[in-house]
Protein backbone atom coordinates (compact mmCIF):
# COMPACT_ATOMS: atom_id res chain seq x y z
CA UNK A 1 0.00 0.00 0.00
CA UNK A 2 1.03 3.48 -0.77
CA UNK A 3 1.34 6.01 1.97
CA UNK A 4 -1.69 7.61 1.52
CA UNK A 5 -3.92 4.52 0.48
CA UNK A 6 -7.72 4.93 1.26
CA UNK A 7 -7.26 8.90 1.62
CA UNK A 8 -9.94 10.62 -0.53
CA UNK A 9 -9.74 14.12 -1.69
CA UNK A 10 -12.06 16.21 -3.68
CA UNK A 11 -9.75 18.43 -5.76
CA UNK A 12 -11.40 21.94 -6.82
CA UNK A 13 -7.91 23.51 -7.31
CA UNK A 14 -7.01 24.93 -10.45
CA UNK A 15 -4.36 26.48 -12.70
CA UNK A 16 -1.04 25.67 -10.35
CA UNK A 17 -1.14 26.19 -7.03
CA UNK A 18 -3.69 24.23 -6.13
CA UNK A 19 -2.99 21.45 -8.52
CA UNK A 20 0.72 20.96 -7.25
CA UNK A 21 -0.40 20.43 -3.75
CA UNK A 22 -2.73 17.59 -5.07
CA UNK A 23 -0.72 16.02 -7.34
CA UNK A 24 1.98 15.72 -4.40
CA UNK A 25 -1.02 13.49 -2.36
CA UNK A 26 -1.51 11.58 -5.61
CA UNK A 27 2.45 10.79 -5.67
CA UNK A 28 1.87 9.68 -2.36
CA UNK A 29 -1.39 7.54 -3.42
CA UNK A 30 -4.08 9.77 -2.21
CA UNK A 31 -7.09 9.39 -4.24
CA UNK A 32 -7.46 12.35 -6.36
CA UNK A 33 -10.77 13.68 -7.73
CA UNK A 34 -10.46 16.29 -9.44
CA UNK A 35 -13.72 18.26 -10.35
CA UNK A 36 -13.77 20.12 -13.15
CA UNK A 37 -16.87 22.25 -14.91
CA UNK A 38 -17.90 20.57 -18.01
CA UNK A 39 -15.38 23.01 -20.04
CA UNK A 40 -12.75 22.00 -17.85
CA UNK A 41 -10.59 23.95 -15.44
CA UNK A 42 -8.83 26.62 -17.21
CA UNK A 43 -5.53 25.45 -16.84
CA UNK A 44 -5.91 23.01 -19.49
CA UNK A 45 -5.75 25.11 -22.25
CA UNK A 46 -3.12 26.99 -20.72
CA UNK A 47 -0.23 27.62 -23.31
CA UNK A 48 -1.90 24.41 -25.68
CA UNK A 49 -1.16 24.89 -28.90
CA UNK A 50 -4.50 24.42 -30.89
CA UNK A 51 -8.13 24.34 -29.24
CA UNK A 52 -9.40 21.49 -27.52
CA UNK A 53 -5.50 20.20 -26.98
CA UNK A 54 -4.49 19.85 -23.18
CA UNK A 55 -1.57 22.04 -22.75
CA UNK A 56 1.71 20.34 -21.43
CA UNK A 57 1.04 23.15 -18.00
CA UNK A 58 -1.97 20.54 -17.45
CA UNK A 59 -0.03 17.52 -18.13
CA UNK A 60 2.70 18.47 -15.16
CA UNK A 61 0.56 19.43 -12.55
CA UNK A 62 -2.38 16.70 -12.61
CA UNK A 63 -1.04 13.48 -12.94
CA UNK A 64 -2.26 10.27 -11.08
CA UNK A 65 -5.97 12.08 -10.81
CA UNK A 66 -9.43 11.16 -11.48
CA UNK A 67 -11.39 13.38 -13.54
CA UNK A 68 -14.93 14.34 -13.48
CA UNK A 69 -17.05 17.26 -14.65
CA UNK A 70 -20.06 18.99 -12.54
CA UNK A 71 -21.41 22.58 -12.94
CA UNK A 72 -21.16 23.65 -9.33
CA UNK A 73 -23.47 26.72 -10.37
CA UNK A 74 -26.61 24.24 -10.86
CA UNK A 75 -28.53 23.35 -7.98
CA UNK A 76 -28.18 19.88 -9.22
CA UNK A 77 -24.63 20.33 -9.66
CA UNK A 78 -24.54 21.20 -6.14
CA UNK A 79 -26.52 18.22 -5.14
CA UNK A 80 -24.56 16.28 -6.46
CA UNK A 81 -21.48 17.38 -5.07
CA UNK A 82 -22.95 17.30 -1.91
CA UNK A 83 -23.42 13.47 -2.45
CA UNK A 84 -19.31 12.73 -3.53
CA UNK A 85 -18.37 14.71 -0.26
CA UNK A 86 -19.61 12.39 2.11
CA UNK A 87 -16.90 10.07 0.37
CA UNK A 88 -14.43 12.33 1.25
CA UNK A 89 -11.54 13.03 3.67
CA UNK A 90 -10.61 16.17 2.20
CA UNK A 91 -12.01 19.09 -0.28
CA UNK A 92 -9.03 21.11 -1.83
CA UNK A 93 -9.57 24.79 -3.81
CA UNK A 94 -8.09 27.81 -4.57
CA UNK A 95 -10.24 29.81 -5.26
CA UNK A 96 -10.58 33.62 -4.70
CA UNK A 97 -12.32 34.92 -1.74
CA UNK A 98 -16.27 34.44 -1.22
CA UNK A 99 -16.38 32.29 -4.37
CA UNK A 100 -17.19 29.21 -2.69
CA UNK A 101 -19.20 31.30 -0.62
CA UNK A 102 -21.41 32.28 -3.12
CA UNK A 103 -21.85 28.66 -4.47
CA UNK A 104 -23.29 28.26 -1.03
CA UNK A 105 -20.14 25.94 -0.36
CA UNK A 106 -18.18 27.33 1.68
CA UNK A 107 -16.18 25.82 4.45
CA UNK A 108 -19.69 25.97 7.01
CA UNK A 109 -21.90 24.40 4.22
CA UNK A 110 -19.04 21.50 3.33
CA UNK A 111 -19.35 20.89 7.22
CA UNK A 112 -23.08 20.50 7.61
CA UNK A 113 -23.10 17.96 5.03
CA UNK A 114 -19.75 15.94 6.39
CA UNK A 115 -19.18 16.76 9.71
CA UNK A 116 -15.11 15.86 9.90
CA UNK A 117 -14.24 17.13 6.72
CA UNK A 118 -10.70 19.15 6.23
CA UNK A 119 -11.56 22.29 3.88
CA UNK A 120 -7.76 23.03 2.38
CA UNK A 121 -7.29 26.57 0.71
CA UNK A 122 -4.79 28.47 -1.01
CA UNK A 123 -5.53 32.40 -1.38
CA UNK A 124 -3.15 34.73 -2.76
CA UNK A 125 -3.18 36.45 0.41
CA UNK A 126 -5.53 34.53 2.35
CA UNK A 127 -8.89 35.09 3.80
CA UNK A 128 -8.34 37.45 5.94
CA UNK A 129 -6.24 40.92 6.32
CA UNK A 130 -6.37 44.21 4.72
CA UNK A 131 -5.16 42.00 1.20
CA UNK A 132 -7.24 39.30 1.65
CA UNK A 133 -9.48 40.36 -1.36
CA UNK A 134 -6.71 41.18 -4.05
CA UNK A 135 -6.42 38.60 -6.65
CA UNK A 136 -3.36 37.23 -7.01
CA UNK A 137 -1.06 34.84 -9.58
CA UNK A 138 2.56 33.56 -9.11
CA UNK A 139 4.36 36.10 -9.55
CA UNK A 140 2.14 38.83 -7.63
CA UNK A 141 3.13 36.56 -4.61
CA UNK A 142 6.42 36.24 -5.45
CA UNK A 143 6.88 40.44 -5.94
CA UNK A 144 4.91 41.20 -2.50
CA UNK A 145 6.57 38.15 -0.19
CA UNK A 146 9.75 39.84 -0.96
CA UNK A 147 11.32 37.31 -3.56
CA UNK A 148 11.48 39.64 -6.30
CA UNK A 149 13.55 42.32 -4.14
CA UNK A 150 16.34 40.09 -3.06
CA UNK A 151 16.59 38.93 -7.25
CA UNK A 152 19.26 40.07 -9.96
CA UNK A 153 22.22 42.18 -9.21
CA UNK A 154 22.94 45.39 -7.39
CA UNK A 155 22.97 48.29 -9.80
CA UNK A 156 19.78 46.79 -11.44
CA UNK A 157 16.10 46.60 -11.07
CA UNK A 158 14.34 43.39 -9.20
CA UNK A 159 14.55 40.52 -11.74
CA UNK A 160 11.33 38.16 -12.11
CA UNK A 161 12.78 34.53 -11.00
CA UNK A 162 12.54 31.73 -13.71
CA UNK A 163 10.51 29.18 -11.35
CA UNK A 164 7.01 29.69 -10.32
CA UNK A 165 7.88 28.92 -6.37
CA UNK A 166 4.37 31.04 -5.49
CA UNK A 167 2.41 28.41 -6.94
CA UNK A 168 4.07 25.35 -6.40
CA UNK A 169 5.94 26.43 -2.75
CA UNK A 170 2.07 27.40 -1.86
CA UNK A 171 1.26 24.06 -2.71
CA UNK A 172 3.95 22.27 -0.99
CA UNK A 173 3.16 24.03 2.30
CA UNK A 174 -0.94 23.14 1.18
CA UNK A 175 0.08 19.56 1.23
CA UNK A 176 2.09 19.65 4.86
CA UNK A 177 -1.03 21.52 6.03
CA UNK A 178 -3.80 18.65 4.95
CA UNK A 179 -1.60 15.61 5.92
CA UNK A 180 -1.22 17.76 9.35
CA UNK A 181 -4.78 18.00 9.77
CA UNK A 182 -5.56 14.60 8.86
CA UNK A 183 -3.39 13.29 11.50
CA UNK A 184 -4.89 15.62 14.23
CA UNK A 185 -8.63 14.12 12.38
CA UNK A 186 -6.96 10.68 13.55
CA UNK A 187 -6.65 11.64 17.19
CA UNK A 188 -9.61 14.14 17.54
CA UNK A 189 -12.47 12.67 14.80
CA UNK A 190 -13.10 16.60 13.86
CA UNK A 191 -12.20 17.74 10.46
CA UNK A 192 -10.92 21.71 10.05
CA UNK A 193 -10.41 24.72 7.71
CA UNK A 194 -6.58 25.26 7.10
CA UNK A 195 -5.59 27.80 5.13
CA UNK A 196 -2.12 29.25 2.64
CA UNK A 197 -1.43 32.68 2.09
CA UNK A 198 1.00 32.15 -1.58
CA UNK A 199 2.84 35.83 0.19
CA UNK A 200 2.71 33.97 3.68
CA UNK A 201 4.51 31.36 1.78
CA UNK A 202 6.81 33.30 -0.47
CA UNK A 203 7.91 35.64 3.03
CA UNK A 204 8.83 31.99 4.24
CA UNK A 205 11.09 31.56 2.23
CA UNK A 206 12.48 34.70 2.03
CA UNK A 207 14.27 33.67 5.92
CA UNK A 208 17.79 33.69 4.67
CA UNK A 209 17.86 36.36 2.74
CA UNK A 210 16.32 38.14 6.12
CA UNK A 211 19.63 37.53 7.84
CA UNK A 212 20.95 40.73 5.56
CA UNK A 213 18.20 42.31 6.89
CA UNK A 214 18.90 41.43 10.58
CA UNK A 215 22.43 42.37 10.41
CA UNK A 216 22.15 45.98 9.08
CA UNK A 217 19.78 46.71 11.31
CA UNK A 218 16.64 47.01 9.40
CA UNK A 219 17.93 48.33 5.52
CA UNK A 220 16.43 46.19 2.80
CA UNK A 221 18.18 42.79 2.12
CA UNK A 222 20.35 43.32 -0.65
CA UNK A 223 20.38 41.39 -3.98
CA UNK A 224 23.97 39.92 -4.34
CA UNK A 225 23.66 38.36 -8.54
CA UNK A 226 25.05 34.69 -8.73
CA UNK A 227 26.88 35.52 -5.70
CA UNK A 228 25.56 34.19 -1.80
CA UNK A 229 26.03 37.35 0.28
CA UNK A 230 29.17 36.80 1.80
CA UNK A 231 30.95 33.56 1.62
CA UNK A 232 33.51 32.94 -1.00
CA UNK A 233 33.61 31.63 -3.36
CA UNK A 234 30.16 31.18 -4.38
CA UNK A 235 29.48 31.88 -7.99
CA UNK A 236 29.13 31.21 -11.27
CA UNK A 237 31.81 30.09 -13.40
CA UNK A 238 31.98 29.54 -17.34
CA UNK A 239 33.11 26.38 -18.76
CA UNK A 240 34.65 24.86 -22.06
CA UNK A 241 32.24 25.37 -24.52
CA UNK A 242 31.17 28.95 -24.20
CA UNK A 243 27.20 28.32 -24.81
CA UNK A 244 24.31 30.13 -23.10
CA UNK A 245 24.71 27.42 -20.16
CA UNK A 246 28.36 26.69 -20.15
CA UNK A 247 28.10 27.44 -16.38
CA UNK A 248 28.72 25.75 -13.02
CA UNK A 249 28.01 26.64 -9.51
CA UNK A 250 30.84 26.36 -6.93
CA UNK A 251 30.23 27.45 -3.20
CA UNK A 252 31.98 26.22 -0.41
CA UNK A 253 31.82 26.75 3.36
CA UNK A 254 34.67 24.92 5.32
CA UNK A 255 38.87 24.97 5.69
CA UNK A 256 39.07 21.30 4.11
CA UNK A 257 36.37 22.17 1.06
CA UNK A 258 39.14 24.95 0.44
CA UNK A 259 41.98 22.89 0.32
CA UNK A 260 40.43 20.08 -1.75
CA UNK A 261 39.57 22.95 -4.26
CA UNK A 262 43.00 24.04 -4.28
CA UNK A 263 44.23 20.51 -5.05
CA UNK A 264 41.97 19.58 -8.07
CA UNK A 265 42.98 22.96 -9.74
CA UNK A 266 46.36 22.22 -9.11
CA UNK A 267 46.75 24.87 -6.84
CA UNK A 268 48.05 23.24 -3.75
CA UNK A 269 50.65 26.45 -3.11
CA UNK A 270 48.17 28.38 -1.81
CA UNK A 271 47.10 25.62 0.79
CA UNK A 272 47.79 27.83 4.13
CA UNK A 273 48.07 31.23 2.53
CA UNK A 274 46.71 33.47 4.94
CA UNK A 275 45.02 35.73 2.03
CA UNK A 276 42.91 32.50 1.20
CA UNK A 277 42.67 30.28 4.30
CA UNK A 278 39.75 32.19 6.11
CA UNK A 279 36.21 33.19 5.26
CA UNK A 280 36.59 36.39 5.56
CA UNK A 281 39.84 37.00 4.15
CA UNK A 282 38.66 34.92 0.58
CA UNK A 283 35.89 37.64 0.54
CA UNK A 284 37.96 40.06 0.83
CA UNK A 285 40.55 38.78 -1.75
CA UNK A 286 37.10 37.86 -4.11
CA UNK A 287 38.02 38.90 -7.42
CA UNK A 288 41.55 37.02 -7.06
CA UNK A 289 39.64 34.13 -5.86
CA UNK A 290 37.20 33.63 -8.82
CA UNK A 291 39.91 34.24 -11.62
CA UNK A 292 42.02 31.13 -10.21
CA UNK A 293 38.58 29.44 -10.23
CA UNK A 294 37.45 30.56 -13.53
CA UNK A 295 41.16 30.07 -15.29
CA UNK A 296 40.59 25.65 -14.49
CA UNK A 297 36.71 26.06 -14.88
CA UNK A 298 37.36 27.34 -18.44
CA UNK A 299 40.27 24.20 -19.69
CA UNK A 300 36.84 21.57 -18.75
CA UNK A 301 33.07 21.01 -19.61
CA UNK A 302 30.69 21.60 -17.23
CA UNK A 303 30.04 18.18 -16.56
CA UNK A 304 33.71 17.32 -15.88
CA UNK A 305 33.92 20.17 -13.66
CA UNK A 306 31.11 18.93 -11.56
CA UNK A 307 32.36 15.14 -11.15
CA UNK A 308 36.21 16.50 -10.78
CA UNK A 309 35.04 18.72 -7.78
CA UNK A 310 31.88 16.80 -6.82
CA UNK A 311 34.38 13.65 -6.26
CA UNK A 312 36.89 15.85 -3.98
CA UNK A 313 33.86 16.94 -2.11
CA UNK A 314 33.60 20.65 -3.25
CA UNK A 315 29.97 21.31 -3.96
CA UNK A 316 29.93 22.04 -7.01
CA UNK A 317 26.50 22.26 -10.08
CA UNK A 318 26.56 21.92 -13.54
CA UNK A 319 24.06 24.33 -14.86
CA UNK A 320 21.16 22.03 -16.67
CA UNK A 321 19.23 23.55 -19.11
CA UNK A 322 15.78 21.43 -19.93
CA UNK A 323 17.42 19.07 -22.59
CA UNK A 324 20.11 18.26 -19.97
CA UNK A 325 17.72 17.32 -17.44
CA UNK A 326 15.56 14.97 -20.09
CA UNK A 327 19.44 13.34 -20.35
CA UNK A 328 20.22 13.19 -16.92
CA UNK A 329 21.34 9.78 -16.07
CA UNK A 330 20.89 10.41 -12.24
CA UNK A 331 17.57 11.42 -12.34
CA UNK A 332 16.89 8.54 -14.78
CA UNK A 333 17.94 6.14 -11.67
CA UNK A 334 16.05 8.03 -9.53
CA UNK A 335 13.08 7.96 -11.23
CA UNK A 336 12.85 11.69 -11.55
CA UNK A 337 12.20 10.60 -15.45
CA UNK A 338 8.49 9.00 -16.26
CA UNK A 339 7.15 8.35 -19.51
CA UNK A 340 3.31 8.25 -19.17
CA UNK A 341 0.93 7.28 -22.17
CA UNK A 342 -1.34 10.53 -22.59
CA UNK A 343 -4.39 9.97 -24.42
CA UNK A 344 -3.98 13.19 -26.89
CA UNK A 345 -0.53 13.11 -27.31
CA UNK A 346 1.04 9.78 -26.96
CA UNK A 347 4.05 8.96 -24.67
CA UNK A 348 5.44 12.09 -23.09
CA UNK A 349 8.42 12.00 -20.38
CA UNK A 350 7.12 14.20 -17.28
CA UNK A 351 9.38 14.76 -14.01
CA UNK A 352 8.37 11.96 -11.24
CA UNK A 353 7.93 12.16 -7.74
CA UNK A 354 10.51 13.44 -5.63
CA UNK A 355 8.90 11.74 -2.75
CA UNK A 356 10.69 8.70 -1.95
CA UNK A 357 9.61 6.29 0.86
CA UNK A 358 11.05 3.46 2.20
CA UNK A 359 8.08 1.48 3.38
CA UNK A 360 6.49 1.25 -0.42
CA UNK A 361 7.66 1.29 -3.12
CA UNK A 362 6.02 3.99 -4.36
CA UNK A 363 3.45 4.90 -6.76
CA UNK A 364 3.68 4.64 -10.93
CA UNK A 365 3.02 8.27 -12.27
CA UNK A 366 0.28 8.18 -14.59
CA UNK A 367 -0.57 10.58 -17.38
CA UNK A 368 -2.94 13.84 -16.59
CA UNK A 369 -6.61 12.35 -17.08
CA UNK A 370 -8.84 13.12 -20.19
CA UNK A 371 -11.26 16.04 -19.49
CA UNK A 372 -14.59 13.85 -17.78
CA UNK A 373 -12.36 10.26 -17.96
CA UNK A 374 -13.86 8.72 -14.50
CA UNK A 375 -17.56 10.21 -14.66
CA UNK A 376 -18.89 6.63 -14.98
CA UNK A 377 -16.88 5.06 -12.36
CA UNK A 378 -16.98 7.81 -9.61
CA UNK A 379 -20.23 8.37 -10.51
CA UNK A 380 -21.59 5.53 -10.62
CA UNK A 381 -19.94 4.89 -6.75
CA UNK A 382 -23.22 7.06 -5.76
CA UNK A 383 -25.63 4.73 -8.02
CA UNK A 384 -26.01 6.55 -11.10
CA UNK A 385 -26.36 4.29 -13.93
CA UNK A 386 -25.87 5.58 -18.05
CA UNK A 387 -29.21 7.07 -18.32
CA UNK A 388 -28.57 8.84 -15.02
CA UNK A 389 -25.74 10.50 -16.23
CA UNK A 390 -26.50 10.76 -20.05
CA UNK A 391 -29.51 13.01 -18.37
CA UNK A 392 -26.77 15.15 -16.43
CA UNK A 393 -25.13 15.66 -19.74
CA UNK A 394 -28.10 16.69 -21.79
CA UNK A 395 -28.75 19.72 -19.43
CA UNK A 396 -25.01 20.32 -18.60
CA UNK A 397 -24.85 19.31 -15.37
CA UNK A 398 -21.77 17.01 -15.99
Amino acid sequence: MAALDGIRIIDLTQWEAGTSCTQLLAWMGADIIKVEPPGGEPGRAMLAESPGVDGYYFLLFNSNKKSVTLDLKSERGRELFARLLKSADVVTENYAKGVLESLGLGYESLKAIKPDIIHASIKGFGSWGPYSGYKSFDMIAQATGGIFSVNGTPDAPPLKPGVTIGDSGSGVYLGMAVLGAYIEKQRSGRGQYVEVSMQDAMFSLMRTALIGHYLTGGAPAMRFGNRLGLVSPSDLYPCKGGGLNDYVYVMLTTVRMWHALLKVIGREDLIGDERFEDQRERNNHWDEVGSMIESWTLQHDKHEVMCLLGEAGVPCGAVLDSVDLFADPHLAERGMLAPVTHYQRGEVTVPGSPIKMGNDEGVEVKAAPALGADNEEVYGELGLGDGALEELRREGVI
